[in-house]
């Protein structure tokens, strides 16, 4: 007893009883915590890449290979990036029905949320461009007459003047823009899904996508009126050109014609 009155009485004494307190509150915080946000998002964005991964082994695999690397089937889908496997699959584009010179738009397969845990798994695979914000392809700041030129002189060679889409080479074609969501847009320019090349940062400016995208929506709106009247299908010049020769040469061949029987039948009289 004595002994031990005596190291309470040690000058030490208070101060090994406070390290030992704060070490004891130290553990049971960290124990009973909550996890911080990062931890959650690490958490969550880990059972995300598993769900995707499940997803890919049943609806992605028979393709484009166990592990993403590609097949003669389906090219590799590493470095793709979340933004490729969302405009493909939310598109219905992918999973492909039957092999072709392209695969078309159809009905999706999956929810959002499957479509997210896919698009996780894949980024996973290695780094791509990712699922952009609203802020990206919103009307929000954009110039639309810019975007007129801009996309007249990038994309209209095989959308057209107004994105009705049109003809390619050995079956393939530009598809119509026209009611394509906005994200699905800038996600194409990013990616380049089949026969179009990619627009990335470094060659266009998120600024120019939104201007293009902001172009289109004001060409292709519910409440859009061609200025000229009769938009001929937005196709530009060669429709236009078409109509002409048709419509206004036949008009001045049968103008001509006329004149010339009535100068005739004048004669004859």
């Amino acid at each position: 007893m004595k002994k031990l009155s005596a190291r309470r009485r040690h000058p030490l004494a208070a101060l090994v009883v406070l390290l030992l307190a704060l070490a004891c509150t130290g553990g049971l915080y960290a124990a009973f915590a909550p996890a911080s946000k990062a931890q959650a998002d690490e958490s969550a964005q880990s059972l995300a890449i598993d769900e995707g991964k499940k997803l890919y082994a049943v609806g992605c695999a028979s393709c484009h290979g166990t592990g993403g690397q590609g097949t003669t089937d389906g090219p590799s889908l590493v470095g793709v990036g979340a933004a490729a496997v969302d405009f493909q699959v939310a598109t219905g584009r992918m999973p492909a029905q039957q092999p072709g010179a392209q695969v078309p738009t159809k009905p999706n397969l999956y929810s959002q949320a499957e479509i997210d845990q896919l698009a996780a798994y894949i980024a996973s695979l290695g780094a791509g461009p990712a699922v952009p914000t609203e802020e990206k392809y919103g009307p929000e700041g954009a110039d639309i007459a810019k975007g007129g030129e801009l996309f007249r002189s990038n994309c209209a060679q095989c959308h057209n003047f107004t994105g009705k889409g049109g003809a390619l080479t050995h079956g393939k074609y530009a598809p119509s823009l026209e009611g394509v969501d906005p994200k699905h847009i800038y996600e194409a320019m990013q990616t380049g899904p089949q026969n179009m090349p990619s627009f990335p940062d470094t060659t266009m400016s998120e600024q120019n996508k939104k201007d293009i995208i902001a172009y289109l929506n004001a060409v292709n709106g519910d409440e859009t009126v061609s200025p000229g009247g009769l938009s001929l299908g937005g196709l530009g010049p060669v429709s236009e050109g078409l109509f002409g020769w048709i419509f206004g040469l036949g008009a001045c061949i049968a103008v001509a014609v006329w004149v010339a029987a009535r100068t005739a039948k004048a004669k004859k009289s």
